[in-house]
């Protein structure tokens, strides 16, 4: 059961539907999400809730760390330990959009744990055609620290887990029989990009293309998080090598632009229409 959702709409057809009030289990870290997410041909690009990961929603922002609670959701991973099971998840809640139209909205957020808010989120989202065959999806966020004392962000990768820096805006992509391709403009595979800065980088599937892209200076220094073989999914970590610090009063601004195309795009294609949605 969901209740208060926006559909966005590129040129009158539907591309993405976002639930603010997810009836979810706590373990589960309820959020806003975008699902589904579809390309212009109607093809979903996103998946909800899967098997391998439940705590995995469509589209969103999602953070595994916040000063020790968990706004992911699933299992902590605690240094010396591993993933853990604990009473540590937190919950972002609607309180209200600023703007709404077919192509996209402004929303108020407050993230929310043991009983007191640690965040207010601005969330900026807007959908713009492309081509006849591509759109982008344009994603801010902002983070104000509304607490007294200083707060920062983690991930388990600074946590003690090599590898894990996921955290902050991520994609679950669509599963199929295959893994998808990943490549960004100078090298492809996971193991080529995962963990790696680039301006672009594309996930490409049976018949669809995601390229992402960080449309800020400050967005394309963070790596990228990227999964292909045990599940698709690609996210820019906020924390990769060390925890990032929020002072009080202080905020943290990312903007993310993905294209969502259908087919799948070669380099050229891809970088084309990055420079199409984001700009040279």
């Amino acid at each position: 059961m969901t209740t208060d959702t926006a559909v966005l709409h590129v040129a009158g057809r539907p591309v993405g539907r976002y639930v603010t009030r997810p009836e979810l289990p706590a373990r589960l870290s309820p959020r806003p999400y975008l699902h589904p997410v579809t390309t212009l041909a109607g093809t979903a690009v996103t998946e909800l809730g899967p098997a391998d990961h439940a705590h995995h929603l469509g589209v969103g922002v999602a953070v595994p760390d916040v000063e020790g609670h968990n706004f992911w959701g699933g299992r902590t991973f605690v240094r010396d330990q591993g993933p853990t099971e604990l009473d540590n998840h937190g919950s972002q809640r609607h309180s209200a959009f600023r703007l709404r139209d077919p192509d996209g909205f402004v929303e108020e957020l407050r993230w929310v744990a043991a009983g007191g808010e640690l965040l207010r989120e601005r969330r900026t989202v807007a959908a713009t055609g492309l081509t006849d065959s591509a759109w982008a999806l344009d994603l801010t966020f902002s983070l104000t620290n509304v607490t007294p004392g200083p707060l920062s962000i983690g991930s388990p990768a600074t946590n003690g887990r090599p590898g894990a820096a996921y955290g902050g805006f991520f994609w679950r992509a669509r599963k199929e029989s295959g893994a998808p391709d990943v490549f960004t403009a100078d090298t492809e595979g996971e193991a080529g990009v995962h963990g790696r800065r680039a301006d672009w980088l594309a996930l490409a599937g049976s018949t669809w293309t995601l390229v992402f892209a960080g449309a800020t200076a400050r967005t394309r220094r963070d790596p990228w998080f990227v999964r292909t073989g045990e599940y698709p999914g690609v996210g820019s970590s906020l924390a990769h090598d060390e925890r990032l610090p929020i002072p009080p009063g202080d905020t943290v601004v990312r903007r993310v632009v993905t294209v969502v195309a259908d087919g799948r795009l070669d380099r050229d294609a891809a970088a084309s229409l990055v420079r199409k949605a984001v700009g040279p």
